[in-house]
């Protein structure tokens, strides 16, 4: 029986994997390309700052609102298919904008979708990867999630370099978005319940959120502060002339590419070491602003991978720590919770990061590097808490 359950719940996180893949091959594909894209079109550094970070402030603010909805409701399926249609159609949509706040509205809108169906999403996997490791499931799902991040940038660079239309390869994608639409309802009609995969509650109190959620969720809102986003740096290869605008993709193919290597194994070594992973992490993604600010562009090429190492560990590791600390009857809304502060967080940052970057370069790499060591005392203190609560696993 335990054999059997364990091999659902692997299956589960295959298969959610896998739409995860071409989700990610179809909005990440028109993320390599934006800010090239907005520049084209008269954006400033400032707006592309803006804008991103807006749209990360909402696609991860909503998210308090989602997880609720579905902890109330207990519509995780119903709520998580919408945010996908919303997500899905609201890329190819960019082959019919005509200006850059036509582009801006799409961008926000796409980070909405994710916003809706992140936290219920996340729940639902969270129910597997009590049978398997939470580092392992996460990992794994962020693995293929990236490889789709990997091969839809790779697509557009080609797409680009074959008709140099950004309109077309933005319509292109429609195609991948609907194979993750017919897949998502598959994997519905398949696992109607996913919740039954997980058993037994683990020890964990279900009144409020322990400390060491709130503390974790400071730490690593400071390096999501510190942590640019890649339109920005995008803007700034084209800006710069550090890397020729064919490679801008696929240097973000490369990063995504990193960052899904880097999530498998990284996943597998969690469930071992535990939280402390997080601190060498932390350091060494640290090093990707110098590098992609400051060199050319080999030393760009090695900054994007540290980016993209970081974008990893964000999306992998951080939401499979928060998963042992709180109750499955709280875990969406502590989702959403956690990644709001965070989103808050990636917002404010991405602002002030665009407005530096039209000032100052040093003092843009300078906001990037403190912040995020900042955050390396206080997951110290995280995992010292972290090591007293009650297993999940």
């Amino acid at each position: 029986m335990a054999t059997n359950k364990k091999s659902a719940a692997l299956k589960f996180v295959v298969m959610i994997g896998v739409l995860s893949f071409f989700a990610d091959f179809t909005y990440e594909g028109s993320r390599s390309v934006l800010g090239p894209y907005l520049a084209l079109l008269g954006a400033s550094a400032t707006a592309v700052g803006v804008v991103t970070g807006f749209g990360e402030l909402l696609g991860y603010g909503l998210r308090l609102f989602s997880g609720r909805l579905a902890d109330r409701t207990g519509y995780f399926w119903q709520i998580t298919i919408f945010g996908y249609v919303v997500q899905m159609f609201a890329v190819p949509a960019l082959a019919l904008a005509s200006s850059w706040e036509w582009v801006a509205a799409l961008i926000i809108l796409e980070r909405v979708g994710k916003a809706i169906r992140n936290p219920p999403r996340d729940t639902m996997l969270s129910h597997a990867a009590k049978e398997i490791g939470y580092g392992w499931a996460f990992g794994m799902h962020e693995a293929l999630d990236q490889f789709g991040a990997l091969f839809g940038p790779l697509a557009v660079a080609a797409m680009l370099a074959w008709r140099g239309e950004y309109r077309f390869a933005f319509a292109a994608l429609l195609v991948p978005g609907a194979l993750c639409l017919v897949l998502l309802l598959i994997a519905r009609l398949l696992y109607p319940r996913p919740e039954d995969m997980e058993g037994e509650a683990p020890n964990v109190k279900t009144e409020g959120l322990p400390r060491v959620f709130w503390v974790y969720l400071a730490g690593a809102g400071l390096v999501a502060a510190g942590f640019a986003d890649f339109p920005l740096i995008a803007y700034h290869f084209q800006k710069a002339g550090s890397v020729p605008k064919d490679w801008v993709p696929i240097l973000y193919a490369i990063a995504m590419g990193v960052s899904g290597a880097g999530s498998l194994v990284l996943g597998r070594l969690y469930d071992r070491v535990g939280i402390v992973l997080l601190i060498p992490l932390t350091l060494v993604s640290t090093l990707f602003a110098p590098l992609v600010f400051l060199g050319g562009f080999w030393p760009a090429l090695i900054g994007a991978g540290l980016w993209g190492l970081g974008m990893g560990v964000h999306e992998s590791i951080v939401p499979a720590a928060v998963a042992p600390m709180v109750a499955p009857q709280r875990r969406a809304s502590a989702y959403g919770l956690f990644t709001s502060g965070y989103g808050l967080c990636w917002f404010l940052g991405s602002a002030v990061i665009g407005f530096l970057y039209d000032r100052t370069i040093t003092g843009t790499i300078t906001f990037c590097v403190v912040l995020q060591l900042a955050a390396i005392p206080v997951l110290f203190h995280v995992q010292r808490q972290y090591a007293a609560l009650p297993k999940a696993v």
